[in-house]
Formats: structure tokens, sequence, C-alpha cells
């Protein structure tokens, strides 16, 4: 039977959000700051739109091509600091055959070489839309890929075969995810890893 593990990734490989750090290595902790504050109040009300207003006031315009290497960058250093427990047992389920996939609201540009780094099957991502010049829009590519996203998108991946499904996740936005395993846990931040009931 297909087995597959899908693992969040802020705050479950890692000990902290990725996207304001890269944000901030991008154009520079000032600007990133100020767009924080700025879309900050939305967050309660549409936590989705607020993050593409702050992609939107940021990145449009820039060249994907600078972005992405950026990107590559900067997940290549992310890789390196990864919780070891959690990188642990993302290796046993490697090492059991199974398919290790990433599902996250983090971006394509820098998780693309975490993904290679730690060799998983498939990753699930928020993307950046590029125009036809080559330039971020600063809209999110089919939307961002938290809450009943990430489930929606795990269960295209997987298709409607049988299979035993672990997920790993820290976060309400990866309540839909966990609902849908059959061995979900919770990662939390200040206790460790815990099982849920």
């Amino acid at each position: 039977m297909r087995t597959v593990a899908a693992f969040d990734f802020d705050g479950t490989l890692t000990r902290r959000d990725s996207l304001v750090p890269f944000l901030a290595e991008l154009v520079g902790w000032r600007r990133t700051l100020a767009g924080v504050a700025l879309v900050a109040p939305g967050m309660r009300r549409d936590r989705d739109a607020a993050k593409e207003r702050l992609l939107t006031r940021l990145v449009r315009g820039m060249p994907y091509a600078q972005v992405a290497e950026a990107g590559e960058r900067y997940g290549k250093e992310l890789a390196r600091t990864l919780r070891p427990e959690m990188r642990a047992r993302l290796e046993w389920h490697r090492a059991q055959g199974h398919e290790v996939v990433i599902v996250s609201a983090s971006l394509d540009v820098y998780l693309e070489p975490v993904a290679h780094e730690l060799a998983v099957d498939a990753l699930l991502c928020t993307k950046l839309e590029v125009d036809e010049h080559g330039r971020c829009t600063g809209r999110m590519l089919g939307g961002n890929c938290r809450g009943e996203a990430k489930a929606v998108r795990l269960r295209e991946h997987v298709g409607d075969g049988e299979l035993t499904l672990y997920a790993y996740g820290d976060s309400s936005g990866d309540d839909a995810m966990l609902e849908m395993a059959h061995h979900p846990t919770r990662y939390r931040r200040r206790f460790g890893v815990t099982r849920r009931p």
C-alpha cells in the first residue's frame, strides 16, 4: 500500500516563519517591516489577502530571475537550520520507502532548493505569479497554500487510490491537512511533538 508523509514547513520543519526574513533579504528590513505594519490590521480578517497585499507591495515589478536567485541562496541556507528532530522524522519516512511531501504556504522560490536538499518526492506550496515580461506581479498563482487549500492540493496529489497518510503540522493553518491523515501529528512549539487524539 502507498504511504505518504506530508510535512508543513514553517514552525514544523523550521523554528520560525520563513517568509518575512526572505522578503527582508530581498528588499531590506526597513521596507519589509513597513509593509508588514501596513497589512497587519487585515491579518485577522483575511490572512490570504493580507499576504498578497504584502507581496504586491514588496515584489511587484521585480524580475522573477532576481527573486529566484535570492530564493536559491536563502533556501540552501534555510535547509541547514531545520529542526533536527523533524528532519530525522522526515528521513525515517524516506528510509521506510514512504513518499515524502512538503505542503506549505511558503514560497516556491526558496522551498524548491530546500525540497531538493531533503530529496522529497513532491512540493506543494504557494507560487509567485509572473507576467509576460518575466516580472513578479505580487499575486499568488493559484492562491495561498494554507488551511483548506493544503488539504485540497494534497488530495489532488495523492488521488483516489488506497493509501496510508501521515501528516505533520503546527498551526490552525494545518488543521484541514491533519484531519485527513490517518496518523496526524501536531508540533507544539513549546512542548515538542504531540500526537493528536
